[in-house]
């Protein structure tokens, strides 16, 4: 069986290609990115694969079984057309299963959900190829607020306007393991799933940080107006709406959802405390 992961190059892509080789092996492993040198060191054949080229994966997908499509980056209306790229190299080489990387989130009233529609369109799109298929819906990552922990500390706060909404965060790690079994059983064909872990607040998870790197951050939530302005000066208007728009998200209930990451991945999704030990640890 031969599995192939676009966007190998990215943090996610190369996470689930690291699990697949560990399950399969890595003769049975393909990566596909868009610039194949910054994959290189991920001991796979990768194959070239620019979302907006249709013919890229004409060539990509040959002799592929199962395809895993990880969530194009680029701007909502973009990302429709990008994706149907790979949707229809898929049939038309005879590849049997897609898998795709969609995410939780509200459809409507936030700034994020003009991205969360369009994740939903791919879905149908999926779900219409007549290739089986299954739908992964991504929590939150949790790296990001990790990585992000220099600024926090500089702030000596994680200031936001989720208030007291839960975020079912999740991590690449976590994610990477229930997407190799996604993609390896065909038990999991026909299935939409909520790849989530457990539910926590922001004051939470400030709690969480301080206990793992011994920090004193407190939770000081804001408006959603204010937040927006704010993350649009330091990020740019496209960038720091969509920012603000999942910590509204997050403040509106839209991440607190019921997580099937067990029924996907065969094993219960790891607490968030033990994720940020993890992460601290593999630093």
């Amino acid at each position: 069986m031969k599995i192939a992961v676009t966007s190998a190059s990215g943090k996610l892509g190369a996470s689930v290609v690291k699990q697949l080789i560990r399950e399969i092996g890595k003769e049975n492993v393909i990566g596909i990115a868009r610039t194949p040198e910054k994959a290189s060191k991920l001991g796979v054949e990768i194959r070239k694969g620019d979302y907006n080229n249709r013919e890229d994966f004409d060539l990509a997908l040959k002799g592929i079984d199962t395809v895993l499509l990880i969530s194009g980056m680029d701007e909502p209306q973009k990302r429709i057309i990008q994706h149907r790229n790979v949707i229809e190299a898929a049939k038309h080489n005879g590849v049997r299963k897609i898998v795709y990387t969609s995410i939780v989130g509200a459809e409507e009233d936030n700034a994020f959900s003009p991205i969360v529609q369009t994740n939903r369109q791919t879905e149908r799109d999926v779900q219409n190829s007549g290739l089986n298929w299954v739908i992964g819906r991504n929590g939150i990552y949790i790296e990001p607020d990790l990585e992000y922990l220099d600024t926090y500390l500089k702030d000596g706060e994680i200031r936001n306007c989720a208030a007291q909404g839960k975020c079912t965060y999740t991590s690449r790690e976590e994610l990477a393991y229930a997407y190799a079994k996604m993609l390896i059983e065909d038990k999991h064909n026909g299935q939409i799933y909520n790849l989530v872990g457990d539910p926590v607040t922001q004051s939470q998870l400030a709690d969480y940080i301080n206990q793992v790197y011994d920090t004193s951050l407190v939770f000081n939530s804001v408006t959603v107006e204010a937040y927006a302005a704010e993350r649009k000066a330091a990020l740019g208007d496209f960038l720091g709406t969509v920012i603000a728009g999942i910590y509204e998200g997050i403040r509106s209930g839209a991440n607190d959802v019921r997580s099937d990451f067990e029924k996907a991945s065969g094993r219960p999704h790891k607490p968030t405390l033990e994720i940020i030990k993890n992460f601290k640890k593999n630093q």
